[in-house]
């Protein structure tokens, strides 16, 4: 049944992308079709899961993509909401096969991608896939998908993929909203939801137009295990916050929590700032082998629930001086959401009233501190003022003490001004 209706829908909106092309009314087929995306459960939230490409780069096989499906459960990762286990590049052999095929590298993939699709699903999860906009892959090794979308849309549906990466290398110089929408209308005809993340490295300003084709996409280039390229891609991911919403969401890369080259407080607040800004939670560390400290990051339900908050409004930064940051986001249940981001190198005041956050300045909150797990006091009922250490940050959720404030006409709300 669930097919038909899938099928149904996809005629639908061929006819529909049809008749707006002709009208040259294509925003409202790409309204539709977002509409089509979330009508399928698909990246109503961030997606969350995990990666192999921040750390095993090409040094992949069916074990270690089994072994981390399994780490995902026993850590309990799986249970907060880590569900996608995407295979990056480096998966397929050198060539396709006499029938234009893509084929798993026997060498690493022996039992092909379906039984990794159907060991990963049995563990309650979801398996994704990489290819490419291009001829070849970004390590060269294997093919892209340029001229062969519908093929290898199929192809992934039956193997039972649920999320494509779709990369941005050597390709025909074409341009790059094109070659991106010919895989996005082959997945809505491969009939099976199929998650699929633009990876253009923000270089024509996708969020200005993926919306329309994908659920997500990548703001910038690739991220580096070190605290400038994480501030970077932080930064440029910031200015594009009003082009995000449920099933659209704009992606500073994946986590590099676990990988060795931040430290603990500097991994603290990279998974602060890819939470609030709703950025795809996908890990890229050897879970396997994790530090308990990097899974306590990681495993935070309280910071997770924030990405995850139905609402979907991207966190933004409103304020920054000195390197003393201050992001909020609005949430569900008429509470914000704020990290106190010290990105100099000493240890620093920070004071945020509840005017400045769009709040009632006499209102009494309550203030939930999400790293130490407990409501905290505030010493003066209008704001909000903590000690920072460097490189690290603050994270809370502000919400008004009784829900009687809540209910008095919006007196005691107004949407911030923060947002867009």
């Amino acid at each position: 049944m669930e097919r038909r209706v899938i099928g149904f829908l996809v005629v639908l909106l061929q006819l529909v992308s049809c008749v707006g092309a002709l009208s040259g009314n294509a925003s409202n087929s790409g309204s539709l079709y977002a509409a089509f995306l979330l009508s399928n459960g698909i990246g109503r939230t961030p997606p969350m899961g995990w990666n192999s490409w921040n750390h095993f780069h090409c040094r992949i096989d069916e074990w270690t993509i089994k072994k981390t499906a399994d780490a995902l459960v026993s850590t309990g990762l799986a249970a907060l909401g880590y569900k996608y286990v995407n295979i990056d590049d480096c998966w397929g052999e050198a060539n396709r096969d006499s029938r234009g095929n893509l084929v798993a590298r026997k060498s690493t993939f022996p039992s092909g991608i379906k039984a990794l699709a159907d060991y990963v699903h049995s563990k309650g999860m979801k398996l994704g896939i990489y290819s490419d906009a291009g001829y070849r892959t970004c390590s060269k090794t294997m093919p892209g998908s340029l001229g062969h979308e519908e093929q290898d849309a199929r192809t992934f549906a039956s193997w039972g993929v649920d999320y494509l990466k779709y990369d941005n290398c050597y390709h025909d110089g074409s341009s790059p909203q094109n070659r991106f929408a010919r895989m996005s209308y082959a997945l809505r005809k491969a009939g099976r939801p199929i998650l699929y993340s633009i990876c253009e490295w923000g270089e024509q300003n996708p969020a200005t137009w993926a919306g329309t084709l994908g659920n997500s996409w990548r703001t910038g280039g690739d991220i580096q295990d070190k605290w400038e390229s994480m501030t970077s891609a932080a930064d440029q991911n910031d200015a594009w916050g009003r082009f995000a919403g449920p099933g659209r969401w704009n992606d500073p890369d994946m986590l590099e929590v676990g990988n060795g080259g931040m430290s603990i407080e500097e991994y603290r607040s990279h998974f602060s700032i890819w939470a609030i800004m709703k950025a795809p939670l996908l890990i890229g560390c050897d879970i396997k082998s994790a530090s308990r400290a990097m899974l306590r990051i990681l495993g935070n339900k309280e910071v997770i629930d924030v990405n995850q908050d139905p609402l979907g409004i991207q966190g933004r930064k409103i304020r920054s001086r000195a390197d003393q940051e201050v992001w909020a986001v609005p949430l569900s249940g008429r509470r914000i959401g704020i990290v106190l981001w010290n990105r100099s190198w000493s240890r620093a005041p920070f004071t945020v009233s509840w005017r400045e956050l769009g709040l009632a300045p006499s209102a009494p909150m309550l203030v939930r501190d999400l790293w130490l797990h407990k409501f905290v006091s505030t010493r003066q009922r209008y704001r909000l003022t903590a000690i920072v250490s460097p490189h690290a940050c603050k994270m809370y959720v502000v919400s008004a003490q009784t829900q009687s404030l809540l209910e008095t006409n919006g007196s005691q709300w107004s949407m911030p001004a923060f947002l867009p």
